[in-house]
């Protein structure tokens, strides 16, 4: 156990694997500032989980309140850490801190690079679920989605964007564009339990029937996936919409379509089979290409890290120590310069910043304390750092001097209190402010 209250570390991100990971540092008796992007801590379990799961979203909020209260956790939100941030990764370093923990979650947008992309109507997952979870600036963009709607990607997200089109915004179609067969759904039973009702189950026969050839070759069993599709229908929520949802498997986006006006009219996808590769199936294109007749198009294949970080990124996730001195349990949470082939001395990564859009808060929780695991090691292994002036001081002088705006423990505490008696007046379930001007305002600042 490291009890030298001399030691501090540095976490980067206050999600999950950033508030858990910052908790077992301080029960290993090491003082820790926590830098966040947004105002308020949770991160993906206040911005990502569904808005409407206000027990989960609750519950989770009591957990995070009892590690900000711990004495030793210094929180600084509002601060956005990068190379056009206001401080960068490279300036954190020289401030003397013992160790870096990065667990800032995947903010980059994972992008697939098709001709109209950008179109008006064209949609990132991750910027959709931000606006309807009241994530500032997010909050107030304007997201022209609207009558037949193409959700790319079959996990839980996909889910969520269908839960939100067919529930709230009662689009005429939702289309889960799949890239792989029926067999390699990624959602549970239970997040398709809020949009079954609005599922044509005749037009999943079809298309069943149609990808059956290719499933049978590589030895998947079509009733199986069908049983598995339809396994919901007994905890079915009560239909709202007349939404028609609907399933287009082995299909790979190639180009979105538009009218004169830039309006998107359809959505370009190729045919694909399915392939032994060793015990691994994979979709290939046929060569073959059909238009999809839609108005919106939502990309629901995971997230990116910010590659403006300041650490090495490729395939969208910063890149580890292929040979790490810390190991837990074989992974490697030691961040790694490519250049020149050594590790980044004292900076280590969790969370989604380790690994892109893998698995939600539990694995989120135990990520970022495998981390910590990590960096207890590797202060172990080296000594501590002593300077004139604490990190945490440091730190401050420069956000301080560059006129920002500093969010602390005690801003959170009022901010939470406003946003109770607003609830409580308008007899809402959650309230949140829209921007980040009305949430200064409701601290004090």
């Amino acid at each position: 156990m490291v009890t030298d209250h001399n030691r501090h570390v540095l976490v980067i991100g206050a999600g999950p694997a950033g508030l858990y990971a910052a908790r077992k540092l301080v029960e290993e008796g090491i003082e820790v500032t926590l830098l966040n992007r947004d105002i308020k801590p949770g991160g993906l379990a206040e911005y990502g989980i569904y808005y409407d799961k206000y027990k989960i979203k609750e519950g989770l909020r009591k957990q995070f309140r009892q590690i900000l209260d711990l004495p030793l956790i210094n929180y600084l939100g509002n601060v956005t850490v990068g190379n056009s941030g206001d401080v960068s990764l490279d300036e954190l370093r020289g401030m003397g801190f013992d160790a870096i923990l990065v667990a800032s979650g995947a903010q980059g947008t994972k992008k697939m690079n098709l001709p109209g992309e950008d179109l008006k109507g064209v949609y990132h997952a991750k910027d959709v679920v931000y606006h309807y979870n009241r994530l500032p600036p997010y909050s107030t963009r304007e997201f022209h989605v609207r009558g037949r709607v193409a959700a790319v990607g079959v996990g839980n997200v996909m889910m969520d964007i269908a839960h939100w089109a067919i529930h709230d915004l009662k689009v005429d179609e939702v289309i889960g564009v799949a890239r792989r067969g029926p067999a390699e759904v990624k959602f549970t039973e239970k997040e398709m339990g809020y949009v079954i009702a609005n599922l044509d189950q005749a037009a999943l026969d079809e298309e069943l029937a149609r990808c059956a050839p290719f499933m049978q070759a590589v030895g998947q069993d079509v009733q199986a996936a069908r049983d598995f599709l339809l396994s919901a229908l007994p905890r079915a929520e009560q239909k709202v919409s007349d939404t028609r949802l609907r399933f287009d498997f082995l299909a790979s986006p190639t180009r979105i379509i538009s009218n004169e006006k830039g309006e998107v009219v359809g959505l370009e996808v190729e045919d694909n089979k399915l392939v032994l590769k060793g015990n691994e199936t994979r979709a290939v294109g046929l060569g073959t290409h059909r238009l999809l007749d839609v108005d919106s198009v939502i990309f629901c294949i995971g997230d990116a890290v910010d590659s403006d970080f300041g650490l090495p990124v490729e395939w969208n996730e910063f890149v580890k120590n292929p040979n790490p001195v810390y190991p837990v349990d074989g992974i490697s949470y030691e961040a790694y310069d490519v250049e020149h082939s050594q590790p980044i001395e004292g900076v280590f990564i969790a969370g989604w910043s380790r690994m892109a859009s893998y698995g939600l808060v539990g694995l989120a929780r135990k990520d970022g304390e495998n981390g910590v695991k990590a960096v207890l090691e590797y202060l172990k292994a080296h000594p501590a750092v002593h300077s004139s002036n604490s990190p945490a001081q440091t730190l401050e002088e420069k956000l301080n001097q560059a006129h920002k705006v500093l969010v602390r423990k005690q801003d959170l505490a009022r901010l939470e209190e406003a946003e109770q008696r607003q609830k409580q007046a308008l007899g809402v379930e959650d309230f949140k402010f829209m921007t980040n001007e009305e949430m200064f305002s409701a601290m004090g600042k």
